[in-house]
């Protein structure tokens, strides 16, 4: 997995503008919760989807920008979580056990 680092909100905007032509996904990671390490595990081990951004934010670090994110993209915050962002909008988020490259897959194509 090549993660992209989320770490201000310049970025963020990028993700916004990128995904009118190219899905963005954003993943909130704590790093001190095992659920979200066993979840970043799953994605690291897997192959992604070709033509997808994918960001990786420390939610610890950067808490008022995972603020942001849920606030920008109308999602409940949620550790660790997901979001697949299309044209400056969140189409699909997900949380915990549900986090599968599988899915994020599938949510990319339709």
């Amino acid at each position: 997995m090549n993660w992209k680092p989320l770490q201000d909100e310049s970025t963020l905007e990028a993700i916004k503008q990128a995904s009118t032509t190219t899905p963005q996904v954003i993943f909130k990671h704590s790093t001190r919760c095992s659920i979200s390490s066993m979840a970043k595990s799953r994605l690291d081990r897997s192959e992604a989807p070709a033509g997808v951004d994918f960001y990786y934010l420390d939610l610890i670090a950067y808490r008022s920008l995972s603020n942001k994110v849920a606030e920008d993209f109308f999602v409940e915050h949620e550790s660790p979580q997901i979001l697949l962002i299309k044209n400056g909008e969140c189409v699909y988020d997900e949380s915990h056990s549900g986090i599968s490259m599988d899915e994020i897959e599938e949510q990319v194509s339709k």
